[in-house]
């Protein structure tokens, strides 16, 4: 039986669903290790080469790495933007630097339909981590 507390109660469960598919996070970057390399004539730092694959729609927190970080484009188009610096959209073959000090403030897909993906070489201390969520 259909009463009016019945469709006051099923409006509320389709707008719950609507409000969470509207407030749902990005899909988060995949990261793979490729090698990490001890510098033996820079004592306790390292070499650090990533891959980082960007979902479509993908976007990474503010954050900073606490290192030399050189981005190197595969496939698709990222945009990358440091504080005080210009937002940039990048394709392959182009690349990116941030220094040690540097606040990596958008980083993400520029596409919301097509993956991309980057590989990153870190020259870093050892045994320290290379991602670090800015609060």
């Amino acid at each position: 039986m259909f009463s009016l507390e019945n469709a006051a109660i099923a409006l509320i469960v389709i707008a719950s669903s609507l409000a969470g598919v509207a407030h749902a996070e990005p899909p988060q970057a995949i990261v793979k290790q490729v090698m990490a390399e001890s510098l033996s004539d820079y004592p306790g730092k390292e070499a650090l080469m990533i891959t980082v694959d960007y979902p479509p729609g993908a976007v990474d927190p503010v954050h900073r790495h606490d290192a030399h970080s050189f981005v190197y484009v595969l496939e698709g188009s990222i945009v990358m933007q440091v504080k005080g610096g210009q937002e940039v959209t990048l394709t392959p073959g182009q690349s990116f630097y941030e220094a040690p000090n540097d606040i990596h403030t958008v980083g993400r897909n520029a596409s919301q339909t097509l993956p991309a993906k980057f590989l990153v070489v870190l020259l870093k201390d050892q045994n320290k981590p290379f991602f670090i969520t800015e609060h």
